[in-house]
């Protein structure tokens, strides 16, 4: 039988990359969007245009598709979005109107992953992060996350949920809002500078190929129900370490001009987690050197 699969968020970037693994797994894909925009939306699967905010349309969403998997990625990301508002009615009352759609859905899913963030540890400049750290955010965005992860736990004891909290990650396809993609997409361009935030920050950086597939393993993993786990390298890079490791690989070097308004008064100096609770559940993960991502990024075509 196939297995239906839900994703939240499946036009963004990691929503892509996700509804392509879970179509050549052999999975139904359906998409929830929030508009349905043909050229966004390609090949992603049986589209269902809805805002989460509408706890109606999510009912609807959700009995008209009577999932097997979920995978919740919806979300405001870009820490810098300048609406709270805005940010906290998507990323949490979007939350809501989900696990209360499935919640209330006359066939329950077998697994279903909620997409949170390492931001929710807030500002830890030393040490290792593991789940167990203690949730002190910083900004909006991690606040956002920290509470959804709060409101999933109302909702444990009706739903098989899985909570997955990734650090940093990048590849082919995420916005040039966020660092990483922003730093490449001025190389390709051939610009000689680029205005940049704190460049002393360090982060524990991922190939988004190694989330989809801690992504499609834990799904697959009966005994990931109920609990939360890390999705990193288990190593902070630098911004400064970037930066030569992209003008290694292209030939071409930035001139990086320190612009006061990217450098934000609650910077999260450094992020770096351990993925030992999830190895120790499903395995290694797929860890690909983040020059590798670096590489694939520079020289990807389209």
């Amino acid at each position: 039988m196939t297995t239906r699969a839900l994703i939240t968020g499946a036009s963004g970037f990691t929503g892509r990359h996700l509804a392509a693994a879970l179509r050549l797994a052999g999975h139904d894909v359906h998409a929830i969007v929030q508009q349905a925009d043909p050229q966004a939306t390609a090949d992603i699967g049986t589209i269902h245009p809805c805002d989460l905010t509408d706890a109606d349309a999510c009912r609807d969403v959700v009995a008209a598709v009577e999932p097997d998997l979920v995978i919740h990625l919806a979300a405001i990301s870009f820490v810098a979005h300048d609406d709270p508002e805005d940010m906290y009615r998507v990323n949490l009352l979007g939350t809501r109107n989900l696990l209360d759609a499935l919640a209330c859905a006359p066939r329950t899913p077998t697994a279903v992953l909620i997409a949170s963030s390492a931001n929710i540890y807030g500002n830890r400049s030393s040490g290792i992060l593991t789940e167990d750290t203690p949730v002190r955010p910083v900004n909006d965005y991690g606040v956002s996350k920290a509470a959804a992860e709060l409101l999933c736990g109302t909702y444990a004891a009706d739903l098989p949920l899985i909570i997955a909290r990734p650090f940093n990650y990048t590849g082919v396809g995420q916005s040039s809002r966020f660092l990483i993609p922003k730093i490449v997409d001025h190389v390709r361009r051939g610009e000689r500078e680029i205005k940049l935030g704190n460049i002393k920050v360090a982060r524990d950086f991922s190939d988004v190929r190694t989330l989809i597939d801690a992504y499609l393993r834990l799904l697959a993993e009966p005994k990931a129900i109920g609990r939360t786990f890390q999705i990193c390298s288990g190593k902070a890079i630098s911004l400064e370490t970037i930066l030569d490791w992209i003008t290694a690989i292209s030939g071409r070097t930035l001139s990086v001009m320190v612009d006061p308004a990217l450098v934000r008064g609650n910077e999260v100096t450094s992020l770096c987690g351990t993925p030992a609770r999830i190895e120790a559940l499903i395995g290694p993960l797929r860890h690909i050197p983040l020059r590798e991502t670096l590489g694939w990024m520079l020289n990807h075509d389209g």
